[in-house]
Order: C-alpha cells, then structure tokens, then sequence
C-alpha cells in the first residue's frame, strides 16, 4: 500500500501499486489531460511505471519545462517511425530534444527535398491520429545489437554495442517501430498533439566527426499547442527579417568572405559603429576607476601552460613555431597579459584594487559548422577587464561590476536581463578549498545586491566560477553577453603578488569582467534587437541631406556641414531623382533622420524632418532641428 506525497505535502494512499497515470486520474481530469510523464522521488518517469513503494510524487505536464522537452522528444521519436514508414531503407541514427525543438539523423542515399518534409510531416501527424501505445522494453545488450543487425540498422547496433554488457538496454515501441531510449516517453503517439512542425535539413558527420559518413539532420519543432507554435513560428519569421548579416549588407557596414572564415571585414560605416561603441566603453569604465592598457596579441606558449590555458584551452588556440624553435599561441583572451602588466612594479595593499581594462583582439579555433556571421566567430575584439583586489573586496567589487553591466544593458534598450550563477566544472584547475571560497564570495556578491539569479551547475570557468549576464531581445530570443568571475587561482599561477598590510607577500583575487563580451556578437545583436534601426547616437549616419530639386544643392551641402561642425554624422544626396525614391532607398538603409530641402526651405533656412519608420514629416528651422538631435545624441538614449 503506497503512500504518495504530492509536491502540496499531501499523502494520497493507495491499497496497491499504482502509477503516475493512476495518480493524474485520482486528482482531475483536466490533470490528468495535461500529465506527459511523473518524477518519482526526484526521477522522471514514463506515466504508465509502475509506483510500488512509499515516494514522492509530481505530475509532469505538457506546458512544464519537462514536459516541453519530453513532447519534443518523442516527436523526433514519431519523426524516425514516419520517414521508415516512407522509406524502409534509410537507417535511423539518433534524435534528441534541443532548445526549441528537435532533430533527428537519417542516413539514407538521397536527399531530403522541401516536398519531403512535407510528406513526412503529413505521416507524423497520422502516427499521432493512429494514437499508437508506447512500450517500454528492457533488453539484453547482445540480443539488442543482433536485432538491430537483423533489420539493417547498423548505426543503432553500433550505439548499443558501446554500452557495458552488464547494463539493461531500454527500447520503447510505438506500432512496428522500435527504437534505443533511456525515457520517459509519452503513454501513446496521441499525447504529443499537432503543434510541431519540421523546419530544414542539414548535413551531419556520424558521431561529429568529419572522419565518418555524412548523414541527413531533418530539424523540427515542437510545442505544448498551437497558439506557442505560431508564436515560434512567428519569431522565426522576424528573426529571418532582423537577421545582422542581411541588414549588415543593406546597411554596409560589413562583409565576410572564404578567404578569412571567422572573420569580419569591417566598411567604414560598420567601422564607425564599432568605433562608437568603444569611446561609450570607454567613458563608461573610466567613470568607473578602469584603466585602460593594450597587450601583445602573440605569446609564447610557455607563459600559456602556467596559466592553464594550454592544458585546458589548447585545442582552440592558434599557435606557430619560429625558426629558432619557439613556440608562441595567438591570444584566444586577454587574462594572462594582464596580469604580466600587474606585475610590473611592486603593489600594495593601499593600491587595490586595480582596475584594468582592453579592448584586445582575441582568436579561437571554432568548427567552421559552428561559425554564424558575427554571432559565431574566430577574430574578435573582447572588452576585456580584470580588476586585483584583496579577499575582502570581493563582494564590493562584484556589486560594483554587476551594477555597470546592468546599467549598460539598460542603456542599449536591454531591460530584459537574466544573471546565471555558474559553478565548477569537472574540469578545473585548483582545490576544492579554493573553489568553496570563490563560490561563495560570488554568491554573497548576488544577495548583498539583491539581484536574482539562476543555478547553472558546472558552468564555470577552468579557473573559477561565475556570472553570466543573459540578454532577452525585442524577439525574446536570450543571449549571453557579459561575464564576471572570480578567480584565486591564475594570479598565483603566474606569480602575481602584493605587500599586505603585514609587510608580507599576498596573491590578489582577480576578478574576469567583460560586458558587450565579444564586440562584433554584441553589434551583430543590437542590430537584430533593434531590426537596424539602431540608436540616433550609434548609427553610422546619423542625418541624410535629400535634395528635393537641383536648386536646393548649395544649401543641402551648408546643412550639412552645420550638421558636421557640431559632431553630427551626416552625408548628403544631391542625385537626380525623386524625392520619394531618396526617401525610401535611405530609409531601407536605416538612417534614423532624413533631412529634406527644396526651394522653400532654402528661403526660410528650415529643413523637412522624416524620421525612420515615421510617414510624418516636419518642417523645423535648421538651427532647431540640429539643437534637438545634439541634445538627443548627448543623451545616449536607446
């Protein structure tokens, strides 16, 4: 006779074994609609389990983060059972929930078409309508592998063939197919509903390894009903819209090109965006104590390996060798030189904390899969700072650093802001003891601050643990920008010291702090975060001067040399066309102000204000109209 404690702290007995099926249905119906799986004594379970003994019970349902992921994994489930059902010959592999949906890899000789997925979509949704049970089945190991062997599926055997022989091999049918899972699963294909739908196919190594075969990954998307599917659906449409690699050529700002993957060419607009990001930078941090100092871009590796990098980073390093045998590595971050400027000169207790700060150009190795425009590269500029202070400075420095981050943000038009308290990784260099120390100074840093925050364990550093500063854009789309860590271990790897308040040698805390993160990710989202039409005191033209008729030429170039001469970024346009025609190629340029003159505003010395994404236009005298955008450029407003 179980006893079953629901998560309200309620007992519910039952006179024999029961399940989360059993449960759901003895609370409520609506309960039991919405049930996908249960977590017994904190382990997520299939519905249909049986529950024998005394536990802790919670119902999963199909709008929680769990039930979320599991529908979306058995919809790659119903995904693999469509396309064999269309296709006996191909061979399924594996196919995992991720963020947003799910995918599944096939290996098969032809490739997938547009016209495929939608016939493989219209099968899934029969597979639904057929509401087929869901098994689970244990297996012996060998007996699993000879039967996948059996019906040519040698991608599976191979998975299971890697288990230890000693371990039980779960498969759960649905129908007449059959496939390797851990679970939980759906009680039957009628749970997971119609709110999926498969989105593209792309290629994929077996295994991820560029040595084996290629395979076809067809992607979809899942949801817990259709209002969040349009919604996703919806997001992808302006997503596609907002895209920074799209914009950046309408806006050109920018280019990429074979000859250098990962890496940005910048024209002068995107260069004058980037500029302009820098100077904001870099009033910022010098209200803020930071002093800014420039690093070799080249070092050798010996400097790397006391560091730690060349152990734990080395694969992602760019490293060449001299003629005279010396082995050096492009920097991949900007942490050890700073300390080698620390620890030029003797420091004292008095002296801390010191702040400094760089806008150091940084290369890493990325999988050319991995690379996406700005959001993903190889060459990139971090606004990189490491402040050295003592132990007791820790939480007021922490604070300090999440405060200007915050306000940044807000600054950019980024209210949206989640912070994730990320602690030691398995690997890591340093002991434990050390770690408990760091944790918790940054932990004590988060509630003296009073700032809410997420647990992402095993996140953090090789060195240390830390914050991650999560972007939520226009879209609702998150990104992760700015980071500060607490680290006890590097200084003292390099031999960084400071003359305590004893006369005595110390090893100073470091603490890691970067804000936009990667300069070009950072521009790359601004720009999808404001579809391109970016901050007046940002754009890289801020005024176009549009000539309504030839007679107005000379005064259009006097505007905007008025417009120039008090800081203001401003081209003019005296082509023979139509004013119209001028209007719209700026305005899909994204310039935030046009100014238009003709003969009327020559004689008044006025100018026709059109602001991006307005139809309304003003007539304003042209000392006004400059006056008000210095002022709103002075503001730095979002």
């Amino acid at each position: 006779m179980p006893n079953i404690t629901l998560p309200d702290g309620s007992v519910r007995e039952y006179p024999e074994s029961t399940s989360g099926e059993a449960v759901a249905a003895s609370i409520g119906k609506g309960l039991l609609k919405s049930a996908v799986a249960v977590r017994v004594d904190g382990e997520l379970r299939d519905l249909t389990r049986e529950i024998d003994a005394d536990a802790d019970v919670e119902i999963v349902t199909r709008d929680s983060d769990d039930g979320l992921e599991l529908l979306r994994h058995d919809a790659a489930h119903v995904l693999a059972e469509a396309v064999k059902e269309l296709w006996p010959d191909t061979q399924v592999t594996i196919g995992p929930a991720i963020e947003n949906g799910f995918y599944y890899d096939f290996a098969r000789d032809e490739p997938f078409t547009d016209d495929d997925l939608e016939t493989i979509e219209k099968r899934m949704k029969e597979i639904v309508d057929r509401n087929e049970t869901i098994e689970r089945e244990v297996w012996n190991r060998d007996e699993a592998v000879a039967y996948f062997h059996s019906i040519g599926e040698v991608y599976k055997a191979e998975i299971i063939a890697a288990i230890p022989s000693d371990e039980p091999i779960t498969l759960y049918r649905q129908g007449e197919f059959i496939d390797l899972c851990r679970g939980p699963h759906l009680p039957a294909t009628g749970k997971l509903g119609k709110a999926f739908k498969l989105t593209h196919v792309s290629g994929a190594y077996w295994r991820g390894d560029s040595n084996n075969e290629m395979l076809q990954r067809v992607y979809g998307t899942a949801w817990a009903n259709d209002k969040q599917l349009r919604q996703y659906l919806h997001r992808l449409e302006e997503a596609e819209k907002r895209d920074h690699r799209k914009l950046g050529r309408i806006m050109n700002l920018f280019h990429f090109q074979e000859e250098a993957p990962g890496a940005v060419f910048w024209h002068p607009k995107g260069w004058s965006l980037f500029q302009s990001l820098i100077g904001y930078m870099r009033e910022q941090q010098a209200e803020a104590g930071y002093r800014e100092i420039c690093t070799p871009e080249l070092m050798d590796r010996s400097l790397w390996e006391a560091s730690g990098h060349w152990q734990s980073f080395g694969d992602h390093m760019y490293t060449t060798e001299t003629v005279d045998g010396r082995h050096y590595a492009i920097k991949p971050m900007n942490c050890p030189g700073h300390v080698q400027v620390f620890k030029q000169g003797i420091t004292s207790y008095r002296d801390l904390p010191v702040r400094l700060a760089e806008f150091g150009k940084c290369h890493r190795y990325e999988p050319s899969g991995a690379l996406h425009g700005m959001m993903r590269v190889r060459a990139f500029t971090q606004d990189d700072a490491h402040v050295f202070c003592t132990a007791a400075q820790i939480t007021e420095e922490s604070i300090a650093v999440c405060n200007l981050i915050l306000g940044i943000y807000q600054g950019f038009g980024f209210d949206d802001v989640r912070i994730k308290f990320a602690d030691r990784p398995e690997v890591r260099v340093g002991d434990d003891a050390v770690w408990d120390q760091a944790e918790a100074a940054l932990l004590t840093a988060l509630e003296s601050a009073g700032l809410e925050y997420q647990h992402n364990p095993g996140e953090g550093a090789f060195y240390g643990p830390k914050l991650e500063f999560v972007l939520r854009d226009a879209i609702g789309r998150d990104w992760q920008c700015g980071t500060l860590q607490v680290d006890l271990n590097m200084p003292g790897r390099l031999g960084a010291t400071y003359i305590g308040e004893d006369g005595e040698k110390h090893t100073p805390v470091m603490l890691h702090r970067a804000i936009f993160g990667s300069l070009e990710r950072f521009i790359g989202i601004l720009i999808e975060h404001h579809s391109g039409k970016l901050p007046l005191w940002l754009a890289p033209v801020q005024v176009k001067v549009l000539t309504i008729t030839s007679e107005a030429d000379d005064y259009a170039m006097e505007v905007a040399s008025a417009l120039r001469a008090r800081g203001l970024r401003a081209d003019v346009d005296v082509r023979n066309e139509k004013i119209s025609y001028k209007v719209r190629e700026h305005s899909v340029a994204k310039v935030p102000v046009l100014f238009a003159v003709g003969g009327r505003e020559v004689e008044t010395r006025s100018v026709a204000i059109r602001r991006l994404g307005s139809r309304r236009q003003q007539v304003v005298l042209l000392d006004e109209a400059i006056e008000s955008l210095v002022e709103e450029v002075e503001t730095k407003s979002a």
